[in-house]
């Protein structure tokens, strides 16, 4: 059985870790309202409502129709005791004892609305955004923004945008999305190449207006390739003929089209492109609201060697969702310049499975090329206990593997924890490269 590391040794490089600032590259904050402003609001994100609905909460109970806040966090809290040994649990005891100054070792239907009183005080007090970003050392975090959002009232610095691209590329078909595209790009796509004017019109607008990069999910089953134009011509044709109802090979077709397209628009204003690979939607029909979707471990990154062939230019942050893509991650990024393992996705995004993939990427990745964590969080509060675990884990990695097993010096392994943590980012996301 491996050893520990000396918890005196990891407390001191997480300490040292802990006292710099950082960026978050991915999130899903509103700019508009980046901070909770009631319980509901932090019990309300999908880790807790996926998860007490597991452990047997009704459904009902959670999401009806009309149900009124208070009673949706009573039914949440309800199944709480059935959580107390997951790491989100932990969470969110800790957003209530360091944000909110929430002292009892448990919330439970005793003292919830204690919690929910300090929530709604202390939140509603001007500068409360400012003050969780800079308890949790962030000087800024970047967001998931729909292809036409108008990027306006708010500090595009603090709140970095980034042109999500899943509703562009999946579901051109759905009511509404090429009105939207003709509105946001002033490019009706009445054929293919307007089509790709009107994306590559989107992607000059989102870097004009701070846009660091681009991203998209996609499904285990999606291949990258290159389009012929006769056959992207006639997918289209279907999909504004005949919307959702068009055949399903031309909705591949006109999805890989407009992929690649978005990866050329990448290449020519200099910004990265995020992956996140491996996720089917829809799986259980019958979860609570974003608690439906699975990993589906059944593709190989091999799929996505002609992508990265095709754009040497491009940075490809990844990230993946099972153990064996990590480890194809880590072969791809290895070899490939453009490729970089990024972050701990979703249902990897545990204490267990954090240090087994970094593991992985940090004895194997050059060190510039470790893009080490992001929140994935909808509100600000969630920021502080994620990049908490994260430092831990990372901190407890670098004195095992670097300084007890390699005899480097605390230093050494802080210098490489800070790349991971703090310097890479601003490598890919904010290089001059980048932005030329």
């Amino acid at each position: 059985m491996a050893s520990s590391p000396s918890p005196a040794l990891r407390a001191t490089i997480d300490a040292e870790l802990s006292k710099v600032s950082f960026v978050d590259p991915h999130s899903h904050i509103d700019p508009q309202a980046p901070a909770a402003r009631s319980l509901n609001d932090i019990l309300g994100y999908h880790y807790y409502t996926e998860l007490v609905h597991s452990a047997g909460t009704p459904r009902e109970a959670i999401e009806r129709a009309g149900i009124a806040e208070d009673d949706r966090v009573a039914a949440v809290v309800a199944g709480l005791g059935s959580l107390t040994n997951t790491v989100q649990y932990s969470w969110l005891m800790e957003i209530a004892r360091d944000l909110f100054g929430f002292t009892p070792p448990h919330l439970d239907a005793t003292n919830w609305r204690e919690l929910a009183d300090r929530v709604r005080q202390q939140t509603a007090a001007p500068g409360w955004a400012d003050f969780v970003l800079e308890k949790s050392r962030m000087e800024a975090v970047f967001l998931t923004n729909d292809f036409d959002d108008p990027l306006e009232g708010f500090d595009t610095a603090k709140y970095v945008p980034c042109l999500r691209v899943d509703e562009l590329v999946f579901h051109l078909g759905k009511p509404g999305v090429l009105e939207r595209l003709t509105q946001a790009s002033g490019v009706e796509p009445v054929d293919v190449p307007a089509l790709h004017r009107g994306v590559a019109a989107l992607a000059e607008k989102f870097v004009r207006k701070g846009a660091r990069a681009a991203a998209i999910s996609l499904p285990p089953d999606f291949r990258p390739r290159r389009i012929e134009a006769d056959a992207a011509a006639r997918a289209l044709a279907d999909i504004r003929r005949q919307g959702l109802a068009a055949p399903a090979e031309s909705r591949a077709v006109l999805a890989s089209d407009l992929f690649w397209t978005v990866a050329e628009c990448c290449d020519q204003q200099r910004i990265p492109f995020d992956l996140m690979i491996g996720v089917r939607r829809g799986v259980y029909p019958g979860g609570v609201y974003q608690g439906q979707d699975l990993l589906d471990g059944r593709l190989s990154l091999a799929e996505y060697a002609p992508l990265f062939n095709a754009f040497p230019r491009v940075k490809f942050p990844v990230s993946v969702l099972s153990q064996p893509l990590n480890h194809e991650l880590v072969s791809f990024a290895w070899i490939f310049p453009n490729v970089f393992p990024f972050g701990h996705w979703w249902y990897a995004n545990t204490p267990s499975s954090i240090e087994r993939d970094l593991e992985q990427r940090i004895e194997a990745v050059p060190r510039t090329k470790l893009l080490g964590y992001y929140s994935d969080m909808y509100k600000l509060e969630f920021g502080y206990p994620k990049f908490a675990m994260y430092r831990r884990i990372l901190a407890g990695v670098l004195a095992k593997r670097f300084v007890e097993e390699r005899g480097w010096s605390e230093e050494q392994a802080v210098a490489l924890g800070l790349d991971l943590l703090v310097h890479n980012t601003r490598r890919v996301f904010y290089s001059a490269e980048a932005s030329q």
